[in-house]
């Protein structure tokens, strides 16, 4: 079964940054592309980033173009995703995923499994 781990959230001033990794310890993570969801309180979980398993094409949320760069070692199974100029409506439980079929690229939840279990971001002064 795939495992997926998200680390690397906690709490940060407005316009700081912050690095969260997922990582894979039961699989090849290179061989799925991922993508980085995250949950407000009160909302609906969002699409936020993803990546290609080679790395080669990624695509992010209107939201947070320009601001966060998602990146991967496959070496070390793991995925990051860089957040800089982190604003207050960046709060939420960040969550990674792999993808299951072809769409993957258009961030749609469904498109998405193997869901680890959230790492919480807040942004706040």
């Amino acid at each position: 079964q795939l495992q997926l781990v998200e680390s690397g959230g906690g709490l940060v001033q407005p316009g700081g940054s912050l690095r969260l990794s997922c990582a894979a310890s039961t699989f090849t993570l290179g061989n799925y592309a991922i993508g980085w969801f995250r949950q407000a309180p009160g909302k609906d979980r969002e699409g936020v980033s993803c990546i290609s398993s080679s790395g080669g094409d990624t695509n992010y949320a209107d939201s947070v173009k320009g601001r966060f760069t998602i990146s991967r070692d496959n070496a070390k199974n793991t995925v990051y995703l860089q957040m800089n100029s982190l604003k207050p409506e960046d709060t939420a439980v960040y969550y990674c995923a792999a993808g299951r079929t072809q769409n993957w690229w258009l961030l749609f939840e469904a498109d998405f499994g193997s869901w680890g279990q959230g790492t919480q971001v807040t942004v706040s002064s």
